[in-house]
């Protein structure tokens, strides 16, 4: 049975996690970053296959650099309701987005079954160092050119390393990879800067930070939703902390959590046999009128007709 799309709305601007890409890429995968204690950098390296149906990718909290590793394809590209955009690309094209909106993309592999691409997030407080540190203290944040299939031999040098770092030692340090994490950040500043568009986040709240509140959130969607207990995760004033968090995901803490708790749930009824009363309780619902109304309003369909085989 194939997953549906995940519900992402335009309207929303949800923001993920950069881990959080992982569940979104119908691919063979592996989160090279979490071989080592890393606030600020996320890597994640994908084998793909060809993939022709439209594939909703949700917007992430930090900019994206995708490096083509090996392989070659057709990729294209639109924003929701708009015209493809074709880029064919081989090993050492990439791409740089941070476009607050999710968008569709479709690849076709070309001589061979797959290709592969290192995912790069960067965290805004690296970007925003080496900002300040090229432009003067009192330099904003910034926003990036939106680059389909360029090429850079320093990007692809810097990448390289890090992968080599994280995948064939033994034991990879984590000081080689961010001080290539900020070379790299110092680079696409100097060179990919939006001269005419300020950065669209301003003062959200840190990656880092981020990833851990969702991580707990992610523990307690059987709990009842608790605004103290993840502003002190993120060591912030509850005021503080839902601002923040809105600014880095486009929605409140209580909305993304809702957000989460549907998505489990989206994932139960496809992968397993349980009772949509016992797959409402495991996402914190105890009454299963609420949980059918709740999802509706979320998903647009009920829990039963969108475990149904029409949704196959």
């Amino acid at each position: 049975m194939n997953k549906p799309e995940p519900d992402v709305s335009s309207e929303d601007s949800l923001r993920i996690p950069a881990e959080a890409m992982l569940q979104y890429m119908p691919s063979e995968q592996l989160a090279l970053s979490q071989r080592v204690a890393l606030k600020d950098v996320v890597l994640h390296l994908f084998t793909h296959h060809s993939v022709t149906d439209p594939l909703l990718v949700p917007a992430v909290a930090e900019p994206l650099l995708v490096m083509v590793l090996s392989g070659s394809a057709i990729v294209e590209e639109r924003v929701l309701g708009g015209e493809w955009e074709v880029t064919q690309v081989q090993a050492g094209n990439f791409y740089l987005t941070s476009t607050a909106l999710p968008y569709e993309m479709r690849w076709q592999a070309r001589g061979g079954d797959t290709f592969e691409v290192l995912h790069l997030y960067l965290a805004h407080s690296l970007i925003d160092h080496a900002s300040r540190h090229l432009l003067g203290s009192q330099a904003g944040p910034i926003g990036f050119l939106d680059i389909s299939g360029g090429r850079d031999d320093l990007v692809w040098m810097l990448l390289e390393q890090m992968r080599l770092e994280l995948i064939e030692r033994r034991e990879p340090s984590s000081l080689f990879v961010r001080s290539l994490a900020q070379a790299l950040t110092v680079h696409l500043v100097r060179t990919y800067r939006d001269p005419e568009v300020m950065g669209r986040r301003s003062n959200a709240l840190q990656a880092y930070k981020l990833r851990r509140v969702i991580d707990l959130m992610n523990q307690r969607l059987a709990e009842a939703f608790c605004l103290v207990d993840l502003a002190e995760a993120a060591q912030l004033s509850e005021y503080h902390f839902s601002r923040l968090f809105k600014r880095a995901t486009g929605l409140s803490p209580s909305q993304y959590f809702i957000h989460l708790r549907m998505d489990r749930a989206r994932q139960l009824l496809l992968d397993t046999d349980r009772s949509i009363i016992d797959i409402g309780m495991e996402v914190g619902y105890s009454s299963p009128s609420h949980f059918s109304q709740v999802f509706r309003a979320k998903v647009g369909t009920t829990p039963s007709a969108y475990r149904s085989p029409e949704h196959s």
